[in-house]
């Protein structure tokens, strides 16, 4: 791909992150299927489709499709390791679930703090509660920002109550 065709297939994505904005979400799945007609190895564009899919049209395995697509085009793509870990989770797909996230906690740019949550809560459903407050701990260690600490602090506590009672 040469870099006239790369700044046009930019700023068609830049267009489509706009709609998403816009709350225009049928053009803005035209915008980024015509990105990837192409070029079907532009990964931020799977991102965005499997967003609007998980978080719009609630169809969690066309989602997880996308976002596996990203993580394949686009492994340096620091939002998709989010993106795809709330989906797997929600699909109680554990085993890969753990696999992807300790691949994601190598990634330059990825949020540690929101990734050890996830491990967090990945323990916490599956009743492994002292695992899941060390992830929450870790979570804490990673994080700088005061409301997901308390966040976080909610969560040992929660697990600790489990604990208790179970």
């Amino acid at each position: 791909m040469d870099s006239f065709q790369k700044l046009k297939l930019d700023e068609m994505f830049f267009e489509a992150d706009q709609l998403i904005a816009e709350k225009r979400f049928a053009d803005a799945i035209n915008t980024l299927e015509s990105i990837l007609i192409e070029a079907p190895d532009y990964g931020q564009a799977y991102n965005h489709l499997g967003w609007i899919y998980e978080t719009k049209y609630k169809d969690i395995k066309k989602a997880e499709e996308f976002y596996k697509k990203c993580v394949l085009y686009a492994p340096d793509y620091p939002a998709i390791y989010i993106n795809l870990a709330v989906v797997l989770s929600s699909a109680a797909k554990y085993d890969e679930l753990e696999a992807h996230l300790t691949k994601a906690l190598q990634v330059t740019g990825v949020d540690k703090a929101s990734m050890y949550n996830e491990f967090g809560i990945m323990y916490e459903l599956q009743g492994k509660y002292n695992q899941s407050i060390e992830s929450y701990k870790n979570a804490v260690r990673h994080s700088l920002s005061d409301a997901n600490i308390e966040t976080y602090a909610k969560s040992i506590k929660r697990c600790k109550t489990k604990m208790e009672i179970l």
